[in-house]
C-alpha cells in the first residue's frame, strides 16, 4: 500500500463512521506562540478543543502537513523525518475511550482496511500518577479487542500523557499502538514503547478528559475529546514490510535523483546505489529530509523566507545543511536543491496542489539561499587562512576546538569542512573540544526554544483574544489606506503584544501609521458589536467577507463581522464588543520578507 491508498483509506473509513472531512491547515499557525511551526493535528482545531462548536460538527478526519524540529541532529537514521504527513480523526464531545480504541484496531486489523496481524500489535496505556489512576479503562477495551495483556505496557506521564502545553488547561492520558518488527526482546523488561528498535509507533488516541486549574488539581472536563494521530510515513513502512521509512515508494524518486546527482558530480561518473555505503546513506537521507521540509516550507500558502529568526532560521538550517551534505557526496554545479525540489512537487502537488501553485517561489529561494551560503563558505575559508600561519607555528598541527566553533558559531562554517582544510595543511583539529563547546550551544538554545517547539493548545485568554480580534480591524484599515492589495501572510499574537504580516512591497509613511492607527481606534471607541455566523464559504465570499489567500476552508465556515466596519472568516477567538479592547498603539513597522510588511502592535 503505498501512501496515497493509504490517505485515501483512512478518510474513508472514518467518513464511513460519520466523521466529516475537513480539510489540513497552514504549516504556519496562526495566533500561537508555542510553536514555529504545526506539530501536529490539532493545531488548527485549538478553539474546538477548548469547547468551541465546529462548523463540520463533533466528528472530524482530516490529513495534515506536520514539522517537528526537536530531533532534527537525528535526522539520517532510519525512522527520524523533520517533515511528515499525519492523519487524523476527533471526536468533540462525542465518542470516548471505547469509540476511539474500537475504531482504531478495526482500521488497523481488518482485512478490509490494513489488515495488520493482531500479534503484531502492541499498546501502551498511562500506568497512573498521584490523584489520577491508572487506564485500566483504556487496557480493558484492548484486552476485549483480543490484544493480550502481555501486549500492553503501563507507561509514566513522559509516554502516556498529553498536555496541558501551558501551566493550566485540558490534558489527559494516551494510548499509543505499536508495531512489532520481530525482533528479539532487549530483557525482561521490553515490551511496547521500549526504544530498542523492536517496536515502532504508529498510532495515538489522546483523551482530553481533565482541566488542570491554577491550583494544580485535576479536574474532571465537562465535554471530554478525542485526538488521534497516525504518521502516513510510518505507517507504509510497515505495510509494505520496509525497515526504514527512506526504504519506502516516498522517497524513492527523490532518492534516484540524488543517485543521478551524485554519478554526475564530476567524480568520474561513479556510480552510487542507495543502501551499499552507509556514510553515504545517512547524507542521502539527510538530504531527502531536509529538502521535503523545505519544499513544503517555501510551498506553503503562508510561506517563510530563510532569514536568521524563527521559522526563516529553521528553513535556512535545512537548506545549509542539505548543501553541506550534497559536497560531501561529491555533488557538483549549481543548483543543488532545486532539481530535487521539483521532484518533489511533482510527486506530492495531487494531495497538496499549493506546491505546485508556489513551484516557482520554492525553486527561486532555494537557489538564492545556495548561493548565499556559498558565499557563507568562501567567508569561512578566508578566515581559516587568515588563522592559518599561527596554526603552523604549532608544533603540535592541532587546531584547537575552540577556534573551530568559533568558525562554526561566527561564519556558519561547518566543522566537517574546517577538518578538511585542516586535514590538506597537514594539521588535525580538536574534535572533542569542538563537541563540547558545540553542545554547550545546543543546550542553550533548546533552553531558549524548547517553549516553542514543544506545542500544545494556544493562549485563548481575554488579552489574546483582545489581540486577535485587533487583527481584524488592522487589516481592514490597512487596505483603507494602502489598498486592496493587502492581504494578511500570517500573525502572531502572545499575551504583550501582536505581530502582523501583510503584502505591500513598500515601507509604510509615518503619516500612513498614524492614520492606520487612527481607524483602529476609532472603531474601538464606536463599541462595535462582533457577531459570528455559520454559512457556506460560497456564501462567505459572496457576502464580502475577507479569507485568507491560499488557505484550505472547510465546506461551512464561520464568519465573523465587526459591526459595519470589517468581515472576515476565522475560527479564532473574539472579543463580544470593541469597546473593551483598550487603545490600539502600532510599535514598530518593517520588512518581513520579499513584498511583505510586518506590523507590532500592542493594546494599553
Amino acid at each position: 500500500m503505498n501512501a496515497d491508498e493509504l490517505r485515501s483509506k483512512y478518510i474513508e473509513f472514518f467518513k464511513s463512521k460519520g466523521h466529516a472531512q475537513i480539510q489540513g491547515k497552514s504549516l504556519i499557525p496562526d495566533n500561537d506562540p508555542t510553536v514555529l511551526f504545526t506539530t501536529a493535528g490539532m493545531h488548527p482545531l485549538v478553539p474546538y478543543l477548548l469547547g468551541e462548536n465546529h462548523p463540520a460538527g463533533k466528528r472530524l478526519t482530516d490529513y495534515q502537513k506536520c514539522i517537528r524540529t526537536g530531533d532534527i541532529d537525528a535526522v539520517g537514521d532510519s525512522s527520524h523525518l523533520t517533515f511528515f504527513e499525519m492523519l487524523g480523526n476527533w471526536s468533540l464531545g462525542d465518542y470516548f475511550k471505547e469509540g476511539a480504541i474500537e475504531m482504531s484496531f478495526e482500521f488497523l486489523t481488518s482485512p478490509q482496511w490494513l489488515g495488520i496481524p493482531i500479534e503484531k500489535l502492541g499498546v501502551t496505556v498511562f500506568q497512573g500518577e498521584g490523584d489520577i489512576s491508572r487506564d485500566d479503562e483504556s487496557a480493558a477495551v484492548w484486552k476485549r479487542m483480543g490484544i493480550p495483556e502481555s501486549r500492553i505496557s503501563y507507561r509514566p506521564r513522559e509516554d502516556n500523557w498529553w498536555g496541558p502545553a501551558g501551566s493550566t488547561g485540558p490534558c489527559g492520558p494516551d494510548s499509543e499502538m505499536f508495531y512489532d518488527f520481530g525482533k528479539e526482546p532487549c530483557g525482561p523488561d521490553c515490551g511496547p514503547g521500549c526504544s530498542c528498535g523492536k517496536w515502532l509507533e504508529i498510532w495515538n488516541d489522546v483523551f482530553m478528559q481533565y482541566n488542570k486549574n491554577a491550583e494544580g488539581a485535576y479536574e474532571p472536563l465537562a465535554r471530554k475529546c478525542v485526538d488521534t494521530g497516525m504518521g502516513i510515513e510510518r505507517t507504509v513502512t510497515i505495510l509494505n514490510g520496509k525497515k526504514s521509512v527512506y526504504d519506502t515508494e516516498i522517497f524513492a524518486p527523490i532518492i534516484r535523483g540524488i543517485e543521478k546527482a551524485i554519478a554526475a558530480g564530476g567524480n568520474g561518473g561513479a556510480v552510487y546505489t542507495y543502501g551499499t555505503d552507509p556514510e553515504k546513506d545517512k547524507s542521502v537521507r539527510i538530504i531527502s529530509d531536509h529538502v521535503r521540509s523545505s519544499t513544503f516550507i517555501l510551498g506553503d500558502p503562508k510561506a517563510v523566507s530563510p532569514s536568521n529568526v524563527g521559522a526563516g532560521y529553521v528553513l535556512r538550517r535545512l537548506i545549509r545543511r542539505s548543501v553541506r551534505h550534497c559536497r560531501k557526496l561529491g555533488i557538483a554545479g549549481s543548483p543543488l536543491l532545486s532539481p530535487i525540489a521539483e521532484i518533489i512537487v511533482d510527486q506530492l502537488k495531487g494531495p497538496y496542489p499549493e506546491l505546485l501553485e508556489n513551484r516557482a517561489f520554492i525553486i527561486d529561494e532555494l537557489n538564492k539561499e545556495e548561493e548565499k551560503f556559498l558565499e557563507t563558505l568562501q567567508k569561512g575559508e578566508h578566515e581559516f587562512e587568515k588563522l592559518l600561519p599561527n596554526l603552523l607555528k604549532d608544533p603540535r598541527k592541532i587546531m584547537s576546538g575552540r577556534l573551530a566553533f568559533k568558525l562554526y558559531d561566527t561564519y556558519g562554517f561547518p566543522i566537517e569542512l574546517t577538518e578538511e582544510l585542516a586535514a590538506e595543511n597537514g594539521m588535525t583539529v580538536n574534535r572533542a573540544e569542538f563537541d563540547e563547546a558545540f553542545k554547550k550551544h545546543q543546550e542553550l538554545s533548546r533552553a531558549g526554544s524548547e517553549q516553542v517547539f514543544k506545542g500544545g493548545l494556544s493562549d485563548h485568554s481575554e488579552t489574546t483574544t483582545r489581540y486577535h480580534t485587533a487583527t481584524h480591524l488592522l487589516q481592514k484599515a490597512l487596505r483603507m489606506v494602502l489598498g486592496d492589495h493587502v492581504a494578511q501572510k500570517g500573525s502572531n499574537i502572545t499575551a504583550e503584544r501582536m505581530r502582523f504580516d501583510f503584502s505591500h512591497n513598500a515601507p509604510m509613511t509615518a503619516e500612513e501609521i498614524a492614520k492606520v492607527q487612527e481607524i483602529v481606534n476609532q472603531q474601538i471607541q464606536r463599541d462595535l458589536p462582533v457577531k459570528m455566523e455559520v454559512m457556506s464559504l460560497d456564501e462567505a465570499k459572496a457576502s464580502g467577507a475577507m479569507a485568507l489567500f491560499g488557505e484550505k476552508y472547510e465546506s461551512q465556515v464561520k464568519v465573523y463581522s465587526i459591526g459595519d466596519f470589517s468581515k472576515e472568516v476565522c475560527g479564532g477567538p473574539h472579543v463580544e464588543h470593541t469597546g473593551t479592547m483598550g487603545k490600539f498603539i502600532i510599535q514598530k513597522e518593517q520588512s518581513s520578507s520579499a513584498g511583505v510588511r510586518r506590523i507590532r502592535a500592542v493594546l494599553e
